[in-house]
């Protein structure tokens, strides 16, 4: 262990900070975003509700803006993420090439994450902590 090394661990030692780390990562194009955090929200509501309309309440979204996101990340994609039952704008559902975008962009947003928590301990004098959210029963509660 060099000299530098050292002190850094006995200041990491010394220091009462405990951060958390929070990381915003999606995908764009030059058009602008096609898949992130807020679109994997949106296709959960959808799926939890079986209703764009509903997602789009519930987020506090307006429905012609999760319609907007949804057909944009659709057009990039060359694929539908939801498939729409009943009228226009209610009945939803998921495709199986959304529900596998999710899981897999959630496992890749927990890798870049996990590997972000590692590599902070070689460059920062603190170790911040994952960042966890609150179940959905405390935030309502919070609200």
């Amino acid at each position: 262990m060099t000299k530098l090394e050292k002190q850094k661990q006995d200041d990491m030692q010394e220091t009462s900070l405990s951060p958390t780390m929070r990381m915003h990562l999606w995908l764009e194009t030059g058009d602008g975003v096609i898949f992130g955090m807020g679109r994997l929200m949106l296709l959960r509501e959808i799926e939890r509700m079986g209703s764009l309309k509903a997602a789009a309440s519930q987020l506090g979204m307006s429905y012609r803006g999760a319609w907007g996101k949804i057909k944009k990340t659709e057009e990039v994609l060359g694929t539908p993420l939801i498939s729409r039952e009943n009228c226009r704008r209610s009945g939803a559902s998921l495709t199986p090439f959304a529900h596998d975008l999710i899981m897999q962009f959630e496992q890749w947003f927990r890798e870049v994450e996990d590997f972000a928590l590692l590599s902070s301990r070689r460059y920062l004098p603190f170790v911040p902590g994952k960042f966890v959210e609150a179940p959905p029963s405390a935030k309502n509660t919070l609200e």
